[in-house]
């Protein structure tokens, strides 16, 4: 026989794993409140079936005693009932007087009264069963039977002694009366659909609430499992290529096809790169996180994009032209992310906006009302991605796809705004507002 092969178990992403642990959560929060409010539902209902029981036994109890009053004894000792029948109307509750017999006063019983027109008919043995069990234990009992219609009743048996002296004696007989007991069934059976209603209701409720609770639990969570998958992503995606290169330019070296100084400067230039490219992402990360602070103070805009062009123009051996006109501007920002961001906007325009084999030409205008403007000569954007732009990957080949995405992200961080639209020259023009000192 081939030997079984073990079951394969599916392996959850941690995404999944959190959202199981979700719904797990709800479920457990859902069941305690389950608990806790059918343990209080069966409280009030017992508590309620025993206090319409008690309410009727103490109405049956105060009747019969006030009934055991009317009965009297004869001279010979013996039980007479006259005197409640004339004065009673032991039909309606129905009274019946049971006298105990027998040398131990616990044997048989005997009807020494009954009503002749009860308003309630039980056959005969409920009535004797109750007497018997009153006069065992010699206390008064109270039991739940229905008449021989099937109508629910309530039968009160209280055992009477021949005199007071005598109560520690076996008793002389028993008075057992019942009530109507439909009304307070019918009300009991009300409150156990009203109560259990709502116990279901609540539990819904709670579910639902747990629900909502658990989401909101574990909403960071989810969050910071999407920030390291989106910057996984990022860097497999955009480590990928200058690894290869890399990859490529070492075998070429080794195979002596190459000269060794060629070598160096390429190998020079993609690790220039890869740095720009881990300093981004890792920026990036920060902000997505939160982790990255923004360090708000007065910081001279103008002198800023001065400053980031003519970097820029240095460290550009292509030839490019970056030309600046800048009014004197005063904004409430970090100077090392907006940096960043205009090194970002700038590095696009001289990567893109020109033709190929031809330097790039950009003018960096910078207005008192906050506004930076980045204008390059180049082909300008295609038609309708100008607001997919800021999204990671979307910069076009050759670059990063992160640095449009971080320019944008640092300008909503202090409340600004990034656009993206054709330049007056037929090239790309980017527009950063930042709030000023005013």
């Amino acid at each position: 026989m081939r030997p079984a092969l073990p079951r394969r178990t599916r392996t959850l992403t941690p995404t999944a794993r959190v959202l199981r642990l979700r719904r797990r959560i709800s479920l457990l929060f859902a069941l305690t409140s389950a608990v806790g409010l059918i343990a209080m539902a069966v409280f009030a209902v017992r508590s309620d079936s025993a206090r319409w029981r008690e309410q009727l036994d103490h109405a049956m109890d105060a009747d019969s005693s006030w009934a055991l009053g009317l009965l009297e004894t004869d001279e010979n000792g013996r039980l007479a009932t006259d005197v409640l029948a004339d004065t009673v109307n032991t039909g309606c509750p129905p009274l019946t007087v049971l006298l105990v017999t027998g040398d131990d006063g616990r044997g048989g019983l005997t009807v020494q009264h009954a009503a002749a027109a009860p308003c309630l008919t039980v056959s005969p043995g409920v009535v004797l069963e109750a007497g018997r069990a009153a006069a065992r234990t010699g206390e008064a009992r109270g039991f739940d039977r229905r008449t021989t219609d099937g109508e629910p009743v309530r039968v009160f048996a209280l055992p009477f002694y021949a005199s007071e002296a005598a109560e520690a004696e076996p008793p002389q007989g028993v008075l057992v009366t019942m009530a109507d007991a439909t009304a307070q069934r019918d009300d009991h059976r009300r409150l156990v659909w009203v109560v259990t209603g709502g116990c279901a209701v609540l539990v819904l409720l709670s579910a639902a609430v747990g629900h909502v609770l658990s989401g909101r639990a574990v909403r960071p969570a989810l969050s910071a499992l999407g920030q390291q998958e989106a910057f996984l992503a990022d860097a497999a995606h955009d480590l990928r290529t200058p690894a290869a290169s890399l990859r490529t330019l070492a075998e070429t070296a080794l195979r002596g096809e190459t000269d060794s100084t060629d070598v160096h400067r390429r190998t020079l230039r993609l690790a220039e790169g890869m740095g720009r490219l881990v300093d981004g992402l890792l920026t990036r990360a920060r902000l997505m996180s939160g982790t990255a602070t923004v360090a708000r103070q007065p910081l001279r805009l103008d002198q800023l994009a001065e400053a980031v062009a003519e970097e820029a123009v240095e460290a550009s051996a292509e030839g490019h032209r970056v030309r600046v006109e800048a009014e004197d501007t005063v904004v409430v920002a970090d100077p090392d992310l907006v940096r960043r961001a205009v090194g970002n906007l700038l590095g696009n325009a001289l990567t893109h906006g020109h033709a190929p084999g031809a330097p790039a030409d950009v003018l960096i205008t910078v207005a008192r009302d906050g506004t930076l403007t980045v204008e390059d000569a180049g082909p300008g954007l295609p038609p309708g991605v100008a607001d997919a732009l800021f999204e990671r990957f979307r910069s076009g080949s050759g670059s990063t796809g992160l640095g449009l995405s971080i320019a944008s992200w640092v300008a909503h961080a202090h409340g600004g705004t990034l656009t993206a639209g054709p330049g007056d020259h037929g090239g790309a023009r980017f527009v950063l507002r930042l709030p000023t000192s005013d």
